[in-house]
């Protein structure tokens, strides 16, 4: 039975990828210090308590589950928390990466799956953005991310292991059969944010700038169903338990959506107006991204099987049966 230890897989896209893995026959546990992870997520798979950061606690993991790949999700992933306090971005995604990285060189290489993110690429000169595209991150948090994905590149040039860096776009909505979904309180996400609004009159919801260089003066984003970047994860795995070479990947529906045609796929999901606020711009936020998801059909023969509609849909579903929508 292949053996995939999940780090951060009690987080919202990894307990989505736990489920996958778990669909497959594979042997899963999941290590998270439950932070911002949810116990109640880790429905496949034992749970090691532990943070990354501690190294004893890594290698004990490693030693009693001696997995065939790891799966690695631990991170912070607010861009604006990250402009805000990039002491605590780098220290936790950056150095206890690397900390993870040692432990798994030391316990005798095994392939990693690497959570990345679309923001490496910073302010995009083309769209949709291929994975050779410059790499301007324009936050703490995009910055972090790449420097990982040159640390990985590293490691398996000392240490002989392979990876596949998975630059997510906008990872969004709730597992189909409502068993997971995104459970951050408050929300960080715009999706969550908006039926956050809709559900509560009193909370201000607000709209970061409209005059930005999109259609309609609002942040254009991919928008991807978490279900679909489990899958990849899932195809990644068998892609470097193959013998496949290291590589990193977007994982996006090459196809963008801006805020104002969010809020009104929920408005219609709903049936009635949700109230917003106009606000300023936040720091790092690029106007427009967009993802070429060519080389991830090409090379896992993956493609996103949800659109905006479902994304909208079952993350409505997931409200209403947690938080009474």
């Amino acid at each position: 039975m292949t053996s995939v230890l999940v780090i951060g897989g009690a987080g919202y896209v990894g307990s989505h990828a736990c489920k996958a893995f778990a669909q497959k026959g594979w042997r899963v546990t999941v290590f998270d210090d439950l932070s911002a992870g949810s116990r109640d997520a880790v429905k496949w798979g034992d749970l090691i308590v532990g943070d990354i950061a501690d190294p004893a606690a890594v290698r004990g993991a490693l030693s009693a589950r001696r997995p065939d790949i790891v799966a690695h999700f631990a991170a912070l992933t607010s861009v604006g928390d990250s402009v805000s306090d990039p002491g605590a971005y780098y220290r936790n995604n950056l150095a206890g990466t690397v900390n993870l990285l040692d432990a798994i060189a030391a316990a005798g290489p095994c392939p990693v799956i690497f959570s990345s993110t679309a923001a490496v690429y910073g302010v995009p000169e083309q769209s949709p953005i291929p994975e050779d595209h410059p790499k301007r991150p324009i936050n703490p948090y995009g910055h972090g991310k790449l420097m990982v994905e040159q640390v990985l590149a590293d490691f398996e040039t000392a240490h002989g292991m392979r990876h596949v860096a998975l630059r997510y776009f906008n990872a969004a909505g709730a597992d189909p059969d409502g068993e997971i979904g995104e459970t951050n309180d408050p929300a960080t996400h715009l999706i969550p944010i908006v039926l956050h609004a809709a559900r509560d009159p009193d909370f201000a919801f607000s709209i970061f700038g409209d005059d930005f260089d999109t259609p309609d003066g609002t942040c254009v984003r991919d928008y991807v169903h978490v279900t679909d970047l489990a899958r990849a994860h899932v195809a990644a795995a068998e892609h470097l338990l193959a013998g496949g070479a290291s590589m990193a990947l977007n994982l996006g529906g090459g196809a963008g959506a801006s805020v104002l045609e969010v809020i009104g796929a929920i408005e219609r999901e709903l049936g009635r107006p949700i109230p917003r606020r106009l606000g300023p711009r936040r720091a790092g936020d690029p106007p427009a991204l967009v993802a070429s998801a060519q080389k991830a059909r090409e090379v896992l023969d993956w493609r996103t099987t949800y659109g905006l509609k479902d994304i909208v849909a079952t993350a409505a579903a997931w409200e209403r049966k947690t938080r009474g929508l």
